[in-house]
């Protein structure tokens, strides 16, 4: 097995025909990797991805291939997958209005050419899911992920993928959001990202709604027009954004009480999401 790829959160691993992801408990914040790791995250995100998979397995297929064929020292936080020639594109979807999306509507009305009607607030539902695409910055490259307009993704992939990925990316979101309310989670947003297999088919690959690519709040304390309490890294970002950091590497260390908080929330989301409990 050989390493082909280190990124923000997961490792990569050729092994013959396939690849084997591996998640690491890496956080990272504003696409910059803190130093102290958050005990439990990659497994976290990989059995609540893994969950997810199975229950969206009709909407888009997805690269894994074995949750349990896998090294032993990393059952539980590895995948094998397909491989995937991966879209270079960020395919994200938004449900309500928080983060980048509240600063560009209180400054033009919009996001990202989708406009939206007058009068919304912090933690707003929207009238329907938009899609907010952005460029995928490599780990390392001291770049961040930037916003894309819907003609631009046409220019890059063209008209007919373009439409495809934002068609797939609302719908795995529409329906991910569906069952994530009915277990008392609000989705505010989701990021995602798709590969095409060796047949050309857009397949759904890396991590699916958990944590770390999506913002999850407990329906029951949703009040637009506030921050909203979550059940993801938006904590981390919270509490980096006060220690004064200015968003570069090297990123500061976290303390032993919010590494415990964030970790809190991760298994709150999934035990929430899953019905499952998260073992202690």
């Amino acid at each position: 097995m050989r390493l082909l790829h280190s990124g923000k959160v997961r490792d990569v691993y050729e092994d013959g025909a396939d690849l084997v992801l591996l998640a690491s408990d890496r956080v990272s914040v504003y696409d910059v990797v803190l130093p102290t790791p958050i005990p439990d995250k990659g497994a976290i995100l990989t059995q609540l991805s893994l969950w997810w998979f199975e229950q969206l397995a009709d909407v888009v297929p997805n690269h894994v291939i074995s949750a349990s064929d896998v090294p032993p020292e990393w059952a539980g936080r590895a995948v094998r997958c397909r491989r995937l020639s991966m879209v270079p594109v960020e395919c994200i979807a938004r449900g309500y209005l928080a983060g980048s999306g509240l600063a560009e509507y209180r400054a033009t009305g919009a996001v990202q050419g989708n406009p939206l009607p007058e009068g919304l607030v912090e933690g707003s539902r929207l009238p329907e899911p938009i899609f907010t695409p952005s460029t995928k910055e490599p780990a390392g490259s001291g770049r961040h992920d930037a916003p894309l307009t819907y003609a631009e993704v046409e220019a890059l992939l063209g008209p007919d993928d373009a439409e495809l990925l934002r068609r797939l990316t609302v719908e795995v979101y529409r329906r991910g959001a569906e069952l994530a309310a009915a277990r008392g989670v609000v989705i505010a947003d989701t990021k995602l990202e798709f590969g095409r297999d060796a047949d050309g088919a857009l397949v759904l690959g890396d991590e699916l709604l958990t944590p770390d690519s999506s913002r999850f709040w407990p329906a029951e304390d949703w009040e637009p027009g506030r921050t909203q309490f979550a059940f993801d890294k938006q904590y981390v970002r919270d509490w980096a954004v006060s220690t004064g950091w200015d968003r570069t590497a090297p990123g500061p260390q976290v303390p032993d009480a919010v590494v415990a908080v964030t970790r809190e929330r991760y298994v709150a989301a999934y035990e929430r999401i899953t019905g499952l409990r998260w073992p202690s």
